[in-house]
């Protein structure tokens, strides 16, 4: 496509996700959950089409020369899709939260001043990969009350396509508007660089993928951003803990699924528990291929541990310290405690997810309070730091931002908050 021709097609799509954005804004919630329940079982009922197009996505990716975390990224299949369907039926059955008022209180003037929740109107995402952001894009901002307007990656386009066309078709069906999700239909990069510049139809913009695309988007938006760049996630094995906890943890942690930005990347251990606990996390590593980046009081252990010797210990480095691998290889370090632990988080955090086991009551409540992250967790792995897994229904992505969203963006990241005042002729003197 010509510049022109994207750049009128982008138009267009703005026109009417902002026509369908007044349409879902006074949209009943009966209406929009029946929308998602009919998702729902179109979902049930397309295994066959979303098969195929799946599969052609993936057969492309894979001649593309594309790494196996990346091609992972692309599969639907049974457990993906119900899962899907589950976040649909979850979200259908939630309180709808439109137009729901909060804080009213009468003032000494007579008036009452309270807060509704609203829908924020149009949304842009930007997404990588994963085909199933469509299914969770789309239902929240069905069940927000919201327009979006979709752009997925040049990898996964047949299931994206095929995914859109079942929402449009749920929408229908419940009597909203078609228009309410839109799939830009074109992998011309030209369309993510008008999306982003669309104010006057699109009112905040959503990335969800590698760091270099939302660098990008945050750079050139001229729209506000919900984002986070990369998810360096710490679990920090504190003194005292339950020993067998901690390596359970620390496993499902780190080796449960290498790619998503939930996963730990750096295990911080505390100098006392330090002997007991690494030869057997690290014999677990070991078995199942993670290369672990060691400081030196650490490698020190493994290296002198029968069970763990020739496991594959690296030095690290400053960088270590920072990075976000989303493959089998982990950050390890020895701290003297908590004190440590927290500063050492505090400085080398994506702020996404980090998460403390202990049996002492006093260090998890310090450690809530002190780190500075979207998720903090007490003896829970970081892979829970999910929408889905929150009871969210779903999610939209995670932000890393303090404003407007923190954390696993659901239903109540998509609305905004209107004042509203109640009065009975009231003058101001």
């Amino acid at each position: 496509m010509s510049t022109q021709d994207v750049n009128e097609l982008m138009q267009q799509m703005g026109e009417r996700a902002r026509a369908a954005a007044t349409a879902m804004a006074r949209a009943n919630a009966a209406s929009k959950n029946a929308a998602l329940r009919e998702l729902a079982r179109l979902l049930g009922e397309s295994g066959a089409a979303l098969d195929a197009a799946n599969a052609q996505d993936i057969a492309r990716a894979e001649t593309a020369g594309l790494s196996a975390p990346m091609v992972d990224r692309l599969r639907l299949g049974t457990k993906v899709v119900a899962t899907l369907q589950e976040g649909c039926l979850q979200l259908a059955a939630m309180p709808d939260v439109i137009g729901t008022i909060q804080g009213l209180q009468e003032q000494p003037s007579g008036i009452r001043v309270g807060q509704m929740r609203v829908p924020i109107g149009v949304f842009g995402m930007i997404f990588e990969s994963r085909p199933n952001v469509t299914i969770e894009a789309a239902s929240l901002s069905i069940k927000s009350g919201n327009a979006c307007i979709l752009r997925g990656g040049s990898e996964a386009i047949e299931s994206n396509k095929a995914l859109a066309a079942i929402v449009q078709q749920a929408l229908v069906s419940a009597g909203l508007p078609a228009d309410a999700v839109q799939l830009v239909p074109t992998t011309d990069r030209a369309a993510v660089g008008r999306l982003i510049a669309m104010p006057e139809y699109v009112d905040v913009i959503i990335p969800r993928g590698g760091k270099g695309l939302i660098e990008r988007i945050s750079a050139e938006a001229k729209v506000p951003v919900i984002k986070h760049l990369d998810g360096n996630c710490h679990t920090y094995v504190d003194a005292p803990c339950d020993l067998d906890m901690a390596v359970k943890l620390a496993d499902n942690a780190k080796t449960q699924k290498y790619s998503p930005c939930n996963a730990t990347e750096s295990l911080l251990v505390a100098a006392e528990m330090a002997e007991a606990f690494l030869p057997r996390i690290g014999r677990i590593y070991k078995d199942k291929g993670v290369e672990m980046r060691c400081d030196a009081a650490s490698r020190a252990i493994l290296a002198g541990h029968a069970d763990t010797r020739d496991a594959q210990l690296v030095d690290a480095t400053e960088e270590d310290w920072s990075t976000e691998y989303l493959a089998p290889i982990i950050s390890v370090k020895v701290v003297a405690g908590l004190d440590e632990a927290i500063a050492h988080i505090n400085r080398y955090s994506s702020q996404h997810t980090e998460a403390i086991v202990t049996t002492d009551h006093i260090h998890a409540q310090r450690f809530l309070r002190e780190v500075d992250s979207s998720s903090v967790m007490v003896n829970a792995s970081t892979r829970f730091a999910d929408g889905f897994e929150y009871g969210l229904g779903a999610e939209i992505g995670i932000s890393t931002d303090k404003f407007h969203a923190r954390g696993p963006v659901g239903i109540e990241g998509l609305t905004s908050l209107k004042y509203v005042v109640l009065g009975q002729g009231e003058v101001r003197g």
